[in-house]
C-alpha cells in the first residue's frame, strides 16, 4: 500500500476472505437471489461502479448457470450523484441505455462490494430511477460493515464484518485488482 505525506498510512490487520471463500459466498448469494426472485424471468443485476461491476457480472454468470438462461447485467456510474462530494449545482447527464438494458418493470438487484454508510446506495438509487422505473430494487453486497448513516439495508449479504471507524475493508477482484481477496486494514497516524 502506498503512502503519501498527506494521508495517514494503512496497516494490514488481516485477510477476511480468500479467493475460494469469495467464490463460495457468491454461489450462496446467487442461490438466495434465485430463490427470492422465483426464478429469473424479469431479474437483472446492476453493478455500482467500480467493484460492484465484477460482483454483478459474477453473480449474473452463476445465476445464468442455475437458471439455464442469460440474466442481464449492467453497470451504474454514480459519481455525480454522491452527496458527499462537492458537486453542488452539477446535475448528471443520464445517457439512455448507459446501464445496458431497459430497467422498466424489472426486478433489479443493485450490487456493491461494501455497504458502509449507505450513501453510495442512496446515490445509486437516484441514478437508477433516472433510467426508468423498476418493479422492485434489492441490494446485494459482499461485505456489510455496519455504521449506517441512512436507513438502508441489503437484501443479500455475503458477510457481516463489524468494524471500527478507523478500519477499512478492501475488496479486491481480479477483474480490477489482479487478485481475489477481502482485507481488513486500519488507519494509523
Amino acid at each position: 500500500m502506498s503512502e503519501s505525506k498527506d494521508s495517514p498510512s494503512l496497516r494490514m490487520k488481516g485477510r477476511l476472505m480468500s479467493a475460494s471463500e469469495i467464490e463460495r459466498t457468491l454461489v450462496r448469494l446467487a442461490h438466495e437471489i434465485v430463490e427470492k426472485s422465483n426464478g429469473s424471468e424479469d431479474l437483472a443485476l446492476v453493478g455500482i461502479k467500480r467493484r460492484g461491476i465484477p460482483l454483478a457480472e459474477r453473480l449474473g454468470r452463476l445465476i445464468s448457470g442455475i437458471e439455464k438462461r442469460t440474466v442481464d447485467t449492467g453497470l451504474l456510474d454514480i459519481q455525480f450523484y454522491r452527496d458527499d462530494l462537492t458537486t453542488a449545482g452539477v446535475r448528471p447527464l443520464v445517457t439512455p441505455g448507459a446501464i445496458g438494458f431497459d430497467i422498466e418493470g424489472r426486478d433489479i438487484v443493485l450490487c456493491d462490494d461494501v455497504l458502509y454508510t449507505g450513501r453510495t446506495v442512496r446515490a445509486a438509487l437516484d441514478a437508477l430511477f433516472d433510467h426508468g422505473r423498476p418493479r422492485r430494487v434489492q441490494l446485494a453486497v459482499l461485505i456489510d460493515r455496519g455504521h449506517r448513516e441512512l436507513p438502508i439495508e441489503a437484501t443479500y449479504v455475503g458477510k457481516h464484518v463489524p468494524t471500527s471507524s478507523r478500519e477499512i475493508i478492501e475488496v479486491k477482484f481480479h477483474e480490477v485488482d489482479d487478485s481475489d481477496q477481502v482485507l481488513l486494514v486500519e488507519r494509523v497516524g
